[in-house]
């Protein structure tokens, strides 16, 4: 199951994809899909088709979103975190080998199209919590076990 959490930001991105989608595109291909019908023949009607299933998507997504909006609980930065990590932290970690990770802990809606954001619910995320800088973080996942060190912890205050 998911984790309910979700950083401010992240709550705003989801909230304007809601209206985007229920504003904007759904009445757009409403249109299209009304067109594609008025021509006659809906079963050879490509555009008609291609609406008709862009407009299942959109409809999906939106009954996701409204849902997903109102289980989710906004975490706001609050000074109180400073210099440990929590959740909304930027994390940098370093091993034995100097290579270091650079991540943000955020939600689980929260990590797509981010490559730099991690998922509270992920193993490096948990291990992290609550740790500061020079703290050891030990991660052990199904395939491997691995030390880290906290070098920094920064928020970006909203």
């Amino acid at each position: 199951m998911k984790t309910n959490l979700i950083t401010r930001e992240g709550f705003d991105k989801l909230q304007e994809e809601l209206d985007f989608l229920w504003r904007k595109e759904r009445p757009e291909v409403t249109k299209k899909v009304n067109w594609a019908a008025s021509l006659g023949d809906r079963s050879e009607n490509a555009d008609y088709q291609y609406n008709k299933k862009r407009l299942r998507e959109i409809d999906r997504r939106v009954r996701y979103l409204r849902k997903r909006l109102e289980e989710v609980r906004v975490v706001d930065y609050a000074p109180v975190q400073e210099g440990k990590i929590f959740f909304g932290a930027w994390v940098e970690l370093i091993d034995d080998d100097n290579e270091t990770l650079t991540f943000r802990i955020v939600g689980p809606d929260e990590i797509y199209e981010r490559k730099d954001y991690v998922s509270i619910d992920a193993p490096i995320a948990r291990a992290s919590l609550k740790k500061e800088p020079g703290d050891e973080v030990y991660v052990k996942t199904p395939v491997s076990e691995k030390t880290w060190y906290v070098e920094s912890v920064r928020y970006d205050a909203t």
